[in-house]
Order: C-alpha cells, then structure tokens, then sequence
C-alpha cells in the first residue's frame, strides 16, 4: 500500500523566539502544537534526567509562547511500550508506564519527549479531542499508534476518517537500520485515518537543528512536542 509521504510546506519554523517547528495546517484545526528543537547555550552531554531539567526553562518559555502556562502540564514516562492513558483533568502530571496521552480537556497540555523516537499528534477537530504518541522502533512494533487510536475510538466516539496524524522528525534510514516512520504511516494508512502528514525529517541527519540519541551516544537533549486544544 502506498503511504503519504512529506510535502512541500507540510513542516517549517514555528515563528516563536524559542526554537521550535510546526505543521502550519494545523492551525486551521483548533489546536495549539509545536515540537521545540535543539535549543543553542544549553548544554545536555549528561543523562535524560539532567538533560530535561536543563531544558525546563526553554521549554517553559515555549509554552507562555503559546498561549499554554496556565494548563496543566501532562507529559508520559515513556516505556517503549503501547499502553495509553487518558488525561481528564487539570493537574499537571507524568502518567508512568504508559507511551501516549489522550484527552478532550482544554485545561491541559500534552507532551512527549524525544531523541531519535517519532512523536505522533493526532486530532479530531470534530469532537474536539487530541493524542500524543511516542512511538520508536519497538513502540510501533507493539502498536502504540493503533492502540492510540482505538483509545480516541473507544472513549470519545472518533471516526478514523475524521483523525488528522502528524510524524514529526525522528530518525530514518541510513542513520538507523530500519524506517519506522514508514511503518507508522502504513498503520495510519490501513486504520483509515483522514489525514496523515510526515514531517519526512532525519534527526540523525541533522544535528544542528536536533538532538539524536544514536548519533550522540545517549548523552544528549530532548526535543518536547507539545499538543493542546485552543
């Protein structure tokens, strides 16, 4: 099955002071989103943990950018696995041992984090309802993206026809052995989802602009996508 791939104007610049990117159609849907990339001065060689904290106060000044430092602040552990978990209030928390959020709060901001691994936004601009997915190499052979979906499905009545995904970058093929971002469009193709845009980017391949958890050894920074409805 043939698959969309990225298109011209489908991923560019945010237009905020912090460095970050977007899908411009995007703003025709009722939602706010950006993916903050690497971010220049701060230094992260250190481990995930230490490296997030160094990068709180860009990533906090992204989201007061947005309109976003009165929601709640919701981001996922992220096990590498397929579990999902709803987000109904306002509180800001890490939900553990799951990979994707859902929620139809507009008191709330989701997030994940990543380093080579794709985060997936989704929206149901219908029924007004949102996902962010972090989905690596074995998180799409688990099927986070399809677990995803059933959850909107589930919980809130969505029609995969009426979902919009986005792929952000992440790493691809020759800088990784095998090209997840393609399975992850078949598996938004075949679940029938409306609209499937891929930002069609390599982290590994682009250094300056992100950070690669392969191409820099483990010891590097988080790019942060951020999804919340307006």
């Amino acid at each position: 099955m043939n698959t969309p791939g990225p298109a011209a104007g489908d991923w560019s610049a945010a237009g905020t002071v912090v460095p970050a990117e977007h899908c411009p159609a995007w703003g025709r849907l009722g939602v706010v989103h950006a993916f903050a990339a690497r971010q220049p001065g701060v230094e992260v060689t250190v481990e995930r943990a230490a490296a997030v904290e160094r990068l709180g106060p860009a990533h906090a000044a992204l989201r007061a950018e947005l309109g976003l430092a009165g929601r709640g602040f919701c981001s996922a552990e992220q096990v590498h696995g397929a579990d999902v978990s709803m987000v109904t209030g306002p509180e800001p928390a890490c939900y553990a041992g799951v990979d994707s959020l859902v929620t139809a709060s507009e008191r709330v901001c989701l997030g994940i984090y990543t380093a080579d691994c794709c985060a997936v936004f989704f929206v149901d601009p219908l029924r007004r309802v949102i996902a962010l997915a972090h989905a690596g190499a074995k998180g799409t052979r688990l099927g986070v993206v399809p677990a995803t979906l059933r959850c909107m499905q589930e919980q809130f009545g969505c029609e995969s026809a009426d979902i919009r995904a986005v792929l952000s970058p992440c790493i691809r093929p020759p800088h990784y052995e095998w090209d997840f971002a393609s399975e992850i469009r078949r598996q938004l193709a075949d679940a029938g989802v409306g609209s499937i845009t891929d930002s069609g980017i390599c982290t590994g391949a682009a250094a300056e602009r992100y950070y690669s958890y392969r191409m820099e050894k483990g010891r590097t920074g988080r790019m942060l996508a951020l999804l919340a409805l307006a």
